[in-house]
């Protein structure tokens, strides 16, 4: 669709995602002053017989109502159009400048102290209690789902899961407004939605299992929340000796994430009470461990030379490189391959804006190893030759990265294809990166892979990510 105008005005730049709930694609405005970028989602029924039909467009401007109303809500992306064309159904939604929560806390971004999570925990509820007020449930909260806008720093809300009941509806063949595929993602899902029986606290549980990363890095998105650590008594989510936390926190994330929904907090409003009265009442505080006497000097210089040998073979042994076991990572939908270490956690992304399909995370260090190093794979619609391309990522790369440094552009290959090669540095937070991206053109598509470490363990890693880009295939 790359090229066309739909609904009149809409011109489709490029393709941001795909999935089971349709197409959405990055368009600009052809009928407005300085043609304003927006977010168009189309939807396809399966069937186009007239009841089908009928149905599916009375539930299509049911839901596009709410969005509409939704969407006065400053923090809400505006609902800008909804239209159907030759038996097809689209929304236009207002298009957020920005970034993505996931860029702000772990495993990406760095862990935030107790009164940082508070903040975010307003932020998000703030503009979710308008949400509920209307009776309405997100149903897909999770990092990638909640931007920081770039003109105010505000929190803005987006990609509500009514959007995707929406095709789920008008996909349906037999009409029926049953939903038959379950709204959400793994992790940050509660058990009552997974079974499509959601309500206004499971709204609230995504919340809270967000407050929980950003304080110990345990990212749920992995094998499905299956990371979470649950106590094996009561069924809970054990997380707390995991965290810097005081115990009235904790005792609020902890109800916001209960098993039960009817032992949660039944609304945003609800929790934004007790946070707020959190503020009023001293916190705890966290004490730190610390020696109860300075030890001599002779033992420190001691224990400087028994340090600096034992940092000398743990480097050393770094640089040899383990004989690791692989697995083999496949997406059908894309038709690529790779192999990973087993040691290495994957996490599927499938983000449809940035376009990257899945993630591969190096292991801890260490407990002090505030950033894993990892492999990305992406794909994107890329309407140009292989050799202009490198000048369009060079750019992005300055435009989107602090402190952007190009320190090589090479010719290699990937998946047996002539392809371009980039190592590049710059800061993301507090974070010094170093960065080394290859990616090839098949057809109007690029594939891109990068890996990302921390600048002073880049070497460590870079053999096992360059084992892995020469195990990558395109069919």
């Amino acid at each position: 669709m790359q090229g066309q105008t739909v609904g009149g005005r809409y011109q489709i730049l490029t393709q941001l995602g795909q999935g089971g709930f349709g197409k959405t694609f990055l368009a600009q405005d052809m009928q407005r002053p300085g043609n304003p970028h927006c977010v168009v989602k189309h939807f396809k029924p399966l069937s186009t017989d007239p009841y089908t039909l009928e149905q599916a467009k009375r539930l299509f401007d049911l839901e596009a109502a709410t969005l509409e109303i939704l969407g006065k809500c400053d923090q809400i992306p505006q609902l800008l159009a909804h239209f159907e064309d030759n038996q097809e159904f689209y929304l236009v939604q207002e298009f957020i400048v920005g970034h993505d929560l996931s860029q702000e806390i772990p495993p990406i971004g760095n862990f935030l102290t107790e009164a940082e999570v508070i903040q975010l925990l307003k932020d998000i509820l703030e503009v979710l209690a308008v949400v509920h007020r209307h009776n309405v449930i997100h149903r897909d909260l999770k990092p990638a789902n909640i931007r920081r806008r770039k003109s105010d720093n505000k929190i803005v809300l987006i990609d509500f899961g009514a959007v995707k009941q929406i095709s789920t509806q008008i996909a349906n063949s037999q009409g029926k407004a049953s939903v038959t595929v379950v709204i959400g993602t793994h992790g940050y899902m509660p058990s009552e939605q997974a079974n499509q029986v959601p309500n206004l606290s499971s709204d609230i549980y995504a919340v809270g299992i967000i407050a929980i990363q950003a304080l110990t890095g345990i990212n749920p998105a992995i094998d499905g929340g299956q990371r979470l650590p649950r106590n094996s008594d009561t069924g809970e989510i054990d997380w707390r000796n995991q965290a810097q936390v005081s115990p009235e926190l904790a005792e609020i994330i902890d109800k916001m994430v209960r098993y039960d929904f009817r032992q949660r907090y039944s609304t945003a409003e609800a929790v934004l009470q007790v946070l707020n009265k959190l503020e009023q009442i001293p916190v705890t505080t966290i004490e730190q461990q610390s020696l109860p006497f300075a030890p001599p000097r002779k033992l420190l210089l001691a224990l400087g030379i028994i340090a600096a040998v034992a940092t000398a073979i743990v480097f050393l042994s770094q640089l040899i490189t383990p004989a690791f076991k692989f697995l083999t990572y496949e997406n059908s939908s894309y038709g690529i391959k790779i192999n990973y270490p087993e040691s290495w956690a994957r996490q599927d992304v499938a983000n449809p804006v940035t376009g990257e399909l899945v993630t591969f995370l190096s292991p801890k260090q260490n407990d002090t190893d505030k950033f894993q190093e990892k492999i990305t794979i992406s794909t994107e619609p890329l309407s140009t030759t292989l050799d202009e391309s490198r000048d369009l990522f060079i750019q992005e790369i300055k435009n989107s990265l602090s402190g952007a440094n190009i320190l090589d552009t090479s010719e290699t290959t990937l998946a047996n294809k002539r392809a371009n090669k980039l190592v590049f540095t710059g800061k993301s937070g507090e974070n010094s990166l170093k960065n080394l991206q290859v990616w090839t053109l098949k057809g109007d598509q690029a594939y891109v892979i990068t890996y990302t470490a921390a600048i002073d363990d880049y070497d460590k890693f870079v053999q096992t990510a360059e084992t892995m880009i020469k195990s990558f295939e395109i069919n």
